[in-house]
């Protein structure tokens, strides 16, 4: 997904219910005399967006460029909101309705424990004026974006005449709509291009039990046929994502190790169908990506998000990362470099032509890699390998050495270089420890005066692509 994100930008707009989710924190020492309560000493407060903000927040973690409608009251919470998604990088087109409460959420946390939540909110529909304002600003800002997400809280934001007014015109332009649904009348949503209802919602939705297989491909059918959806899905859970795709049931299943918190999954899942699709992936492998970047937020603790490298990172300790996944641009690496460092993690610089693979050159970055946590390689291009070796080196091409290299247990990434020498790669990795041949003892090693040691391998005697080179030339 690294990949496609780099050559397209995700732009996705979000319509759905806002608020704002506030914690007290605090310790609990004592019952107060004047009723049979806690007395709870606060220490600290936290504010979140809340709502649809957990899919803001999730899509502003993949690098979206988002857009966010929504209506809000005149108020103090109203403008927070307003603030809140300004700071994390989103656009927000809102309509202010005077009188409305914009939700706000308080919980009041002892010892980690939630001892009460109360809520201060409008409930009811908004108004006929704010549907009109809402769904002109959504034509004026719709040309912009991709695919439209709709976050339902249920809080009155999403009343029938703006759902259909919405997915009708979206529809009519080409724009996929999905959706998170709310309550058990899915036809609201009817025309949308899926719903991510829950087993236990779809049950709710459909009127019956998901007992067995064939439950569950009535239920998707039902679902599909109730709100003449493009795609019908339904989450399951540890069991992954179940999709009905032309009378066929895929069952996409679950890649979580293991579930500390499934709070804000629902959103991750939303989030990452929507940014995988506007990126112009099928169904399928846009439910295998959401599927990875739930089981990295049911890991945490809390609502959480994920990010592109810790999917990436993620898939890599599932043993499901591809190939092409260690093979990284200058700016690839650059960020993914942060990354490890922010990890603790020691890093392992080497480079060199690997025209022909053979024993020398794994033996020599295996022992390498024994220097430190990542080993990153910087291959020679084949304009420098021509430079360096002759007009008829390389024998293999650049993509095919780096494709082959980068599948070895003991690099983790590799990185190809025009230059003669990897000064500038070495500059922008700052490895902690770099390594060459040892027919480098006594002369200059590019990078030294960069890397925090440098250490010299022994290459295995005999073994060389010069002399494998000859040895097949003999042989004609």
């Amino acid at each position: 997904m690294q990949e496609l994100a780099q050559q397209k930008e995700s732009k996705i707009l979000v319509i759905g219910d806002l608020m704002i989710d506030e914690y007290l924190w605090g310790d609990c020492e004592r019952i107060s005399p004047e009723a049979p309560v806690q007395i709870v000493d606060i220490k600290k407060e936290s504010t979140l967006l809340g709502g649809a903000g957990n899919v803001i927040s999730n899509l502003v973690a993949f690098g979206v460029d988002v857009g966010v409608l929504s209506v809000v009251g005149d108020d103090e919470v109203g403008l927070l909101v307003k603030n809140m998604i300004s700071k994390q990088g989103a656009k927000a087109f809102l309509v202010e309705q005077k009188g409305r409460k914009t939700s706000r959420k308080t919980r009041l946390m002892a010892s980690n424990s939630q001892v009460v939540r109360y809520d201060k909110e409008s409930k009811n529909d908004i108004s006929p004026i704010s549907v009109k304002a809402l769904f002109e600003r959504f034509q004026e800002k719709i040309n912009h974006y991709d695919v439209v997400l709709i976050s339902d809280y249920n809080k009155g934001v999403l009343t029938k005449e703006l759902l259909n007014k919405v997915i009708s015109y979206s529809n009519q332009i080409g724009k996929k709509v999905l959706v998170d649904p709310k309550g058990n009348d899915f036809s609201k949503y009817s025309g949308a291009y899926l719903l991510t209802p829950n087993k236990k919602e779809a049950e709710l939705a459909t009127g019956f039990k998901i007992q067995s297989d064939l439950d569950l491909k009535e239920a998707l059918a039902k679902l599909q046929k109730t709100a003449n959806l493009g795609v019908s899905v339904i989450t399951l859970s540890e069991n992954g994502i179940a999709i009905l795709d032309k009378d066929e049931v895929t069952i996409k299943p679950t890649v979580a190790r293991e579930v500390y918190d499934v709070t804000g999954a629902g959103d991750t899942v939303l989030a990452s169908l929507g940014f995988a699709l506007s990126l112009g992936c099928d169904i399928f492998k846009a439910t295998e990506f959401a599927n990875l970047a739930a089981g990295v937020v049911v890991g945490k603790i809390g609502s959480a998000t994920a990010s592109l490298d810790e999917i990436e990172d993620y898939q890599a300790t599932l043993h499901k990362s591809s190939i092409e996944l260690h093979i990284k641009s200058f700016v690839q690496i650059e960020k993914t470099v942060k990354r490890l460092r922010n990890q603790g993690k020691s890093v392992v610089f080497t480079n060199g032509c690997f025209d022909i693979l053979h024993k020398g050159h794994v033996s020599y970055l295996n022992t390498a890699k024994s220097f430190g946590d990542i080993l990153i390689l910087g291959l020679n291009s084949d304009k420098s390998v021509k430079r360096l070796k002759g007009k008829n080196r390389p024998i293999n091409t650049q993509d095919d050495r780096a494709y082959i290299l980068s599948a070895l247990e003991c690099v983790d990434y590799v990185v190809i270089f025009d230059e003669d020498t990897p000064y500038e790669l070495i500059k922008l990795v700052q490895p902690d420890v770099l390594v060459k041949g040892a027919d480098y003892e006594g002369k200059e090693v590019v990078g030294s005066d960069i890397a925090k040691q440098t250490k010299l391998v022994t290459f295995v005697d005999g073994k060389s692509t010069t002399k494998t080179i000859e040895k097949i030339k003999k042989a004609k």
